[in-house]
């Protein structure tokens, strides 16, 4: 009876020890970050290509290379805050402003950059925004630069990326119209301020152009 009394007491001490959590090691392992996706990496690429084309397509004023890359009911809001939708108004705002009557700017040259990686979602639409830098070239000779912020959708439509919505605008309190303008001093700037407001109208509207295909 005393023996089993014994072994009764062994298993009761031995038992809860054998099961009981080893403690965690002083010297664990730091958790292991795991790397952008492959799949990711390939989108972002991509993207970053659809930038360079729709770049390099603005700077060569390459319409078809533009409204191939953007999808049928694409929206894009111009610097002043006018709207286009579809292709057809992609190519009438082209015409507008490159061949209309009383154009300002004979050409602009512009350079995209994002502000970070493209926020992707559910794997067919991503969101990314950044700055642009614009040089622009007036029909009278004048040239300046304008930095510019924008904003832009895209979407996946089978093995393709394009551009859904753009939007572009610049600091309306501090650019190089106004700065013109300060410069001239009150009454000279009284007399040319309507002038400087239609030279901003209209560098906005090209300027959106610009902008909608990145």
């Amino acid at each position: 009876m005393s023996s089993l009394l014994s072994t009764l007491l062994l298993i009761a001490v031995v038992a809860p020890s054998a099961t009981a959590p080893a403690p965690a090691s002083a010297t664990s392992p730091a958790p292991v970050i795991a790397p952008v996706p492959a799949n990711d990496e390939a989108v972002h690429q991509a993207l970053r290509q659809l930038k360079a084309t729709m770049s390099k397509a603005l700077n060569e004023r390459d319409l078809e290379t533009i409204v191939a890359n953007v999808t049928p009911d694409v929206v894009f809001t111009t610097m002043n805050g006018d709207v286009c939708k579809g292709k057809d108004a992609i190519r009438a705002y082209f015409d507008k402003m490159l061949n209309g009557p009383g154009h300002v700017v004979k050409d602009v040259k512009v350079a995209f950059e994002a502000d970070a990686l493209t926020t992707l979602y559910g794997g067919d639409t991503g969101v990314a925004y950044g700055s642009s830098n614009d040089h622009y070239e007036l029909v009278g000779g004048q040239t300046f630069d304008i930095k510019g912020r924008w904003s832009c959708t895209m979407v996946r439509e089978g093995d393709r990326w394009l551009i859904a919505s753009f939007h572009y605008s610049a600091n309306v309190f501090d650019n190089p119209v106004l700065a013109k303008v300060r410069k001239l001093g009150f009454g000279t700037a009284m007399v040319l301020l309507p002038l400087g407001l239609l030279v901003g109208f209209v560098i906005g509207k090209r300027s959106g152009r610009m902008g909608a295909a990145a």
